[in-house]
């Protein structure tokens, strides 16, 4: 297992974008708009999100600033069995928060956790 990516909630996309790749130097990786959900991920980085850990830029429209509380959303792990995962996870005592299954507006599996403090971990199925 490996730490894919940190999402964090955005108001301005093309200020953000501008923000991590110019003033941080990463890389704009991928950015997808999901019109049914209203939403648009962009994904930043220094190096590719299969070797490295990225930052998921979350710009749900119509939203142009959040309170500094709201801003975080989770932190995602990769495994190559989502549905063992979640099994061991919750007979160790921990709490699932979302069961494992395609994402809303997509294919991807994946399923959420929460940590004893309250935080979403994003739990993403990644075969090969």
């Amino acid at each position: 297992m490996r730490l894919l990516h940190t999402m964090i909630r955005v108001g301005d996309l093309d200020r953000s974008i501008d923000f991590y790749t110019n003033i941080l130097g990463m890389k704009l990786l991928r950015r997808n708009d999901y019109p049914a959900g209203q939403f648009t991920l962009a994904f930043v980085g220094y190096g590719d999100e299969e070797s490295g850990s990225v930052v998921e830029l979350t710009h749900n429209w119509g939203v142009t600033s959040y309170d500094l509380g709201e801003g975080f959303g989770h932190l995602a792990i990769g495994t190559d069995d989502i549905y063992g995962l979640c099994r061991a996870i919750a007979a160790a005592g921990g709490r699932i928060i979302r069961e494992p299954g395609p994402m809303k507006h997509g294919d991807t599996v994946i399923a959420f956790v929460k940590d004893p403090d309250g935080y979403s971990i994003e739990l993403i199925e990644r075969k090969g």
